[in-house]
């Protein structure tokens, strides 16, 4: 099928979905925002964010807050424009299939 072809692997785990739709929304998101949202381990958040970023469909800021350190994620336009696309080819997956 043709969709399949198009079909981004990144996105297979619902964890990357469920981080990628928090971020498309939102101008940056702290881990542990994320954390609490998806209700996942660090471990299991901090893998998932590391395979995004390695395909620079995220960013990462990490600054202090006061004397505490803050991580920050937001979406690059690379990740914007896979993630957009990404759920095009399920759109249209599902219609052909309706």
């Amino acid at each position: 099928m043709e969709w399949l072809e198009k079909f981004n692997k990144v996105f297979e785990s619902k964890i990357r979905l469920g981080l990628m739709s928090v971020l498309v929304v939102n101008d940056a998101v702290s881990f542990n925002e994320l954390k609490e949202l998806l209700q996942l381990t660090d471990g299991n958040l901090a893998s998932h964010l590391k395979a995004l970023e390695e395909t620079e469909y995220i960013l990462v800021q990490k600054q202090f807050v006061g004397r505490k350190p803050n991580t920050t994620y937001k979406v690059t336009e690379a990740g914007q424009k896979a993630f957009t696309d990404h759920l095009q080819v399920l759109e249209n997956m599902i219609r052909q299939n309706m």
